[in-house]
C-alpha cells in the first residue's frame, strides 16, 4: 500500500481467530453499485483501490471500474496489477533470458542492473520439456526423465542460476506435475496475507491456459511473455474493461456425461456467442453441483471458446477444496471471513446474490451429451453417437477445419504392417495415439477414475488394445499416481498400455514422441488420416504431431475406450469394442463405470494426506536436479558454444534516447495467410524437422538429428527460434497453395523456405509484412510468435482479426497490428500479396488510429491502428514493452 493512496480511508480492521488483520472495504466506495458488480470486476476494483498512487492507478482508474455497468460498451481502458505471475518452462526460459539481457543492457547503458528484478511473486514450473518417447513399459518414466535432463540440462541450469539471481522466484523441478494443475492444487493463494492486509489472489501466466485456475475463484489469464515481464517489473497491465457474459447453468447431468463433456460443449456454445474480449462469469444452481475439478475444467479451455476468463466465485465447495487438497486450515478461515465481508463470496443457489451482467446465456447440464471435439479444432464438437459419420463427411469435405478431401476410392484404402511379429492393418481413421494427458482433464479425479474403472472391467471382459497404438498417461501430479495406485486401478491401466510416461503436458503440446516406424511408414505411404485422440484441450492441425492428421479431444475414459476399438470410425451403440474369452461382444456400455462407482472410489480414496504429502516435497526435485550445477553471478555468464542458451539481440541497438516512429516503406510481403492461423503455425513447439532452417543451424554447430530437441525447448536460442517462425508443416501460405513452410522471394520468384526469404530480404535491406485472415494468432500464448516474426524483420501485420495475447504480443515486440475495416478483406480489396506497401505512421497517432496504405500502383486503402490502449501506444513508441522498461530503469 503507498503512502499516498487516496483511498486508504477505506482500510478497516478484521479479526479472525483472535488474529488482527486489514482490508480495504470495498463496499464503502458506492455500496449500490458496488454490490451490482459481477464478482470478477470486483477483484479489479479492489486491486485498483489497493495500488491506487495517482500515477500508475489513478483515483478516476477506480471510479471507471465501480461504474462498470456504464463503462463497459465504452472501450475504457484500466489499469490491473496482479498479485502473482506463474510460468512454464518453455515461456519461462525465454522470460528470464530477456531479464538476463536487460541486465546486460542497463549495465551497459549506464545504470544498475539490480534494479532488473521481480517485484511480485513469479512461480515457475517445468513441465513442458518432457516428450513421450518411450510408452507401453514400468520403465518408461524414468527412461523419459533420463531424456529430458539429457536434452535439457542447460536450460535447466539456467532456470537454477534464475532462481538464485533473482528475487521473488520460485521454482518447480521437472517431474512434479503440470503447471496449471500444480497452480490449482499448491500454489492458489485465493486470499494473499502480506503482513497482515488480506487481498484477493490473481495472476496472470504466460501460459494461455493460466485460465484454470478461475475454477477456484482466482482470477487469471494468459499473456504474452513480453506482458508477464512488465507485471513481474511491477507495471500494471493495460487492459480495457470488459464486458462480462453471464453464464447460467442449471439442471443436472446425465449418469454417462463427464466433465469434459460438459466443456466441449459449453466451449462450442460461447464460439458461437462470441465471447473475445469478455469476462465469462458462471452462475446458478446448475454451479452448486460441480465440483471445483469440474469448473477448473471448464475454466481451463476458456481460450479454446475464446473469453479473456471464465470464472468461478468462491463459495462453500472452493473452501472444501482447500481442505479436500491439504492447505492449512487457519489459512481458510481467514480466506472466508475476508471473501464475506467483502461481499465475494458466492451462493449459486440464492439468485439474489446474482449480480448484473452485460448478457446472460443457459446451458441445462441435463442437455450435455458424451461427446469429442475435433478433428482440428477444439470448438468443433461432436456428440460421441454421430463420431462415424461425422467422421466419414470429413473424408469426403474439401479440405479445411472439417475436411481432408480423400478420393472416394482411396476411402477404404488399407496397409497391412508387422509389429512385434504381428501382423496389423491401419487404414483411415485408424487410433494411433490414445493419451491420457493434460491438466485440463488429469486435474479431475473423477474423469481420471473413470478411466482407470474402465480399464478394469475391459480387462476383466478380455479386452485390449493393439499394441502398435503409442498409448501413454501423462499425470499433472502426483497426486494422481498415488489416488490411481491406492484404489487398484493401476495395474489395469498399464495391461491397456497406459503407463505412467512423465509428469508434464507431453502430447497435448505436441511432445507425442515419434510413432513407431512401420506406422509412420504406412501412413506416409497411403496418404492415409490417421487419428490421435487425447484428454487435452487443443488439436490444431500439425499440434499432436505431424502424421495424425485427425485429432480428437475427448474424456479419459473415452480416450480408453477409442484405443480399445482402434478407430475412430465406429458407432459404439452397434458396434463392439472386441469380444471376450467365450467369442461374445462387449459393447462400451457394458464396462462404461456410473457415476456413483466412480463417486464411490474417489470419496474413499483421493484425500488431503495425499496432496500433502506429495507437496511437501516437491520444491527439491529429484536427484539429477539436486545435483545441478548453476553458476552464481548478478549477471548470466553466456556460453557462446551454449545451442539452448543465447543472449538475444533485442537490445543491441538500444539507446537511452527515445527513438523516432517511422512507418513502412515500398514493403514486400513475407506471406499471404488466410483463417485462423495459430501460434503452433507461426512458433512451431514440436520437434525440429530434419530438412528445416533451424536443422541446418543445429547441424553446423555439430548437432546430430537425435539431439535436436524441439523447438520448445531451444525458446532460450533467438538463433534457432528465428528459423522456426512459420516452420509448421502444416502453414497453408497462398503464394505455395498447399500446406508447406515455405514462401515466395516476390522480386526473384523464388519459392524457398521461410526464413531464407526474410533473411534475404533483411541482407537486400527490403521491409516486409504479412497479410492474414480473421483469428490470425489464435491458440497458445506465445512470445516468439511475436519475436520470431521481428528477427525476421516483420514490420507489420495487416489482418481481420487478431487473437487478444497475440495482438499484445506485436504491440510488445513494436510490431504494427493493423487491421482491415469492416467488410474489408484482402480479396475484397484485390490484394494479391505481390504488391510493394507502404505505410504512413502519422506523428498524432492514437489509439485505433486510421491509417493509410498505399501500394506502388497507385491503390490505397485505410486500416485500423490495433494500439487499444494508451499504455501500448508508449510501449510501440519506445520499440516494444521491454525497452520502454528499461529505459524506466535508467
Amino acid at each position: 500500500m503507498a503512502d499516498g493512496n487516496p483511498f486508504k480511508a477505506h482500510m478497516e480492521a478484521l479479526t479472525v481467530q483472535e488474529r488482527q488483520f486489514q482490508y480495504y472495504n470495498l463496499s464503502a466506495t458506492d455500496a449500490s453499485k458496488y454490490e451490482k458488480l459481477p464478482y470478477s470486476i470486483r477483484v479489479l476494483l479492489e486491486s485498483a483501490i489497493r495500488n491506487c498512487d495517482n500515477f500508475q492507478i489513478q483515483s478516476k482508474d477506480v471510479d471507471n471500474i465501480l461504474n462498470w455497468e456504464t463503462n463497459q460498451h465504452n472501450s475504457v481502458e484500466i489499469p490491473f496489477k496482479p498479485a502473482r505471475v506463474i510460468l512454464q518452462d518453455f515461456t519461462g526460459v525465454p522470460a528470464v533470458v530477456d531479464f538476463a539481457a536487460m541486465r546486460d543492457a542497463v549495465k551497459r547503458l549506464g545504470g544498475d542492473p539490480q534494479k532488473i528484478n521481480p517485484i511480485c511473486p513469479v512461480d515457475l514450473v517445468i513441465d513442458h520439456s518432457v516428450q513421450a518417447d518411450v510408452v507401453r513399459s514400468a520403465t518408461a518414466l524414468q527412461k523419459n526423465q533420463d531424456l529430458e535432463f539429457d536434452r535439457n540440462k542447460e536450460r535447466f541450469q539456467f532456470l537454477k542460476w534464475g532462481a538464485k539471481a533473482f528475487k521473488n522466484m520460485l521454482i518447480v523441478p521437472p517431474g512434479s506435475g503440470i503447471v496449471h494443475q500444480v497452480n490449482l492444487e499448491h500454489l492458489g493463494r485465493v486470499v494473499f496475507d502480506e503482513d497482515g492486509l488480506l487481498y484477493p489472489d490473481s495472476l496472470v501466466g504466460t501460459d494461455s491456459h493460466t485460465t484454470m485456475i478461475n475454477g477456484l475463484g482466482i482470477l487469471g489469464w494468459g499473456v504474452g511473455g513480453i506482458e508477464a515481464e512488465a507485471v513481474m517489473l511491477g507495471q500494471a497491465i493495460s487492459m480495457v474493461l470488459p464486458p462480462v457474459v453471464g453464464y447460467k447453468i442449471t439442471g443436472s447431468l446425465e449418469p454417462l456425461v463427464t466433465s469434459t463433456d460438459v466443456v466441449l460443449t459449453i466451449t462450442k456454445h460461447l464460439r458461437q456467442v462470441g465471447v473475445v474480449g469478455k469476462f465469462v462469469e458462471f452462475f446458478g444452481s446448475g454451479v452448486a453441483q460441480l465440483s471445483i475439478a469440474d469448473r477448473a475444467t471448464i475454466s481451463n479451455m476458456c481460450p479454446e471458446y475464446g473469453a479473456t476468463v471464465g470464472f468461478f466465485p468462491v463459495d462453500e465447495r472452493s473452501l472444501e477444496y482447500l481442505r479436500g487438497t491439504g492447505r492449512d486450515e487457519a489459512k481458510i478461515e481467514y480466506i472466508e471471513a475476508y471473501l464475506r465481508q467483502n461481499k465475494m463470496f458466492r451462493d449459486y443457489n440464492n439468485p439474489e446474490n446474482d449480480p448484473v451482467f452485460t448478457e446472460v446465456v443457459e446451458l441445462d447440464l441435463s442437455t450435455v451429451v458424451p461427446c469429442c471435439s475435433g478433428p482440428k479444432r477444439p470448438h468443433d464438437k461432436v456428440p460421441v453417437s454421430e463420431m462415424k459419420q461425422d467422421f466419414v463427411k470429413c473424408l469426403n469435405n474439401k479440405v479445411g477445419f472439417k475436411g481432408f478431401a480423400i478420393p472416394a476410392d482411396k476411402q477404404t484404402t488399407t496397409v497391412p504392417i508387422v509389429f512385434d511379429g504381428q501382423e496389423y492393418t491401419l487404414t483411415h481413421g485408424s487410433v494411433v495415439i490414445a493419451a491420457i494427458t493434460s491438466c485440463t482433464n488429469t486435474s479431475n479425479p473423477s474423469v481420471m477414475l473413470g478411466a482407470g474403472l474402465l480399464a478394469k472391467k475391459a480387462v476383466e471382459a478380455g479386452l485390449s488394445v493393439s499394441p502398435y497404438v503409442k498409448t501413454s498417461l501423462s499425470p499433472g501430479s502426483g497426486v494422481v499416481t498415488y489416488y490411481l495406485q491406492e484404489s487398484g486401478v493401476t495395474p489395469y491401466l498399464e495391461k491397456l498400455g497406459f503407463d505412467i510416461v512423465g509428469y508434464g503436458c507431453m502430447t497435448c503440446i505436441g511432445n507425442s514422441g515419434p510413432l513407431p516406424d512401420p506406422v509412420a511408414e504406412a501412413i506416409e505411404k497411403a496418404n492415409l488420416v490417421a487419428c490421435g485422440v487425447l484428454s487435452g484441450n487443443r488439436n490444431f492441425e500439425g499440434r499432436i504431431h505431424p502424421l495424425t492428421r485427425a485429432n480428437y479431444l475427448a474424456s479419459p475414459p473415452l480416450v480408453v475406450a477409442y484405443a480399445l476399438a482402434g478407430t475412430a470410425c465406429i458407432d459404439f451403440e452397434t458396434e463392439p469394442l472386441g469380444h471376450n474369452a467365450e467369442g461374445n461382444p462387449v459393447y462400451l456400455r457394458d464396462i462404461w463405470p456410473s457415476r456413483d462407482e466412480i463417486q464411490a472410489v474417489e470419496r474413499q480414496f483421493v484425500i488431503p494426506s495425499m496432496f500433502k504429502d506429495v507437496y511437501a516435497k516437491i520444491e527439491k526435485g529429484n536427484a539429477r536436479w539436486t545435483s545441478l550445477d548453476a553458476p552464481e553471478s548478478m549477471l548470466y555468464p553466456w556460453d557462446e558454444k551454449s545451442t539452448y542458451i543465447k543472449s538475444p539481440p533485442f537490445f543491441e541497438q538500444m539507446t537511452k534516447e527515445l527513438p523516432s516512429i517511422e512507418g513502412v516503406k515500398d514493403a514486400h510481403v513475407l506471406l499471404n495467410v488466410g483463417d485462423s492461423i495459430t501460434t503452433d503455425h507461426i512458433s512451431p513447439a514440436g520437434s525440429i524437422a530434419r530438412n528445416s532452417p533451424a536443422a541446418r543451424y543445429l547441424g553446423s554447430r555439430g548437432l546430430t538429428p537425435r539431439e535436436f530437441n524441439s523447438y520448445g525447448s531451444r525458446r532460450g536460442n533467438d538463433a534457432v527460434m528465428a528459423r522456426g517462425t512459420f516452420a509448421n508443416i502444416r502453414l497453408l501460405n497462398k503464394f505455395i497453395g498447399k500446406a508447406s513452410p515455405k514462401t515466395v522471394h516476390i522480386p526473384s520468384g523464388d519459392q524457398m523456405d521461410i526464413f531464407d526469404a526474410a533473411d534475404r530480404y533483411q541482407n537486400e535491406k527490403r521491409q516486409v509484412i504479412i497479410l492474414a485472415g480473421k483469428e490470425y494468432g489464435s491458440g497458445s500464448s506465445r512470445d516468439w510468435a511475436a519475436k520470431g516474426p521481428w528477427m525476421q524483420g516483420v514490420r507489420a501485420v495487416i489482418a481481420e482479426s487478431y487473437e487478444r495475447i497475440h495482438r499484445s504480443n506485436l504491440v510488445g515486440m513494436g510490431i504494427m497490428p493493423l487491421q482491415y475495416q469492416a467488410g474489408e478483406t484482402a480479396d475484397s480489396l484485390g490484394l494479391t500479396g505481390k504488391e510493394m506497401y507502404s505505410i504512413h505512421i502519422p506523428d498524432d497517432l492514437h489509439t485505433r488510429h486510421l491509417v493509410e496504405v498505399k501500394l506502388e500502383d497507385g491503390r490505397s486503402f485505410q486500416v485500423i491502428a490495433r494500439f487499444d490502449t494508451d499504455v501500448e501506444l508508449t510501449y510501440f513508441r519506445h520499440g516494444g514493452i521491454l525497452n520502454y522498461m528499461i529505459r524506466q530503469m535508467l
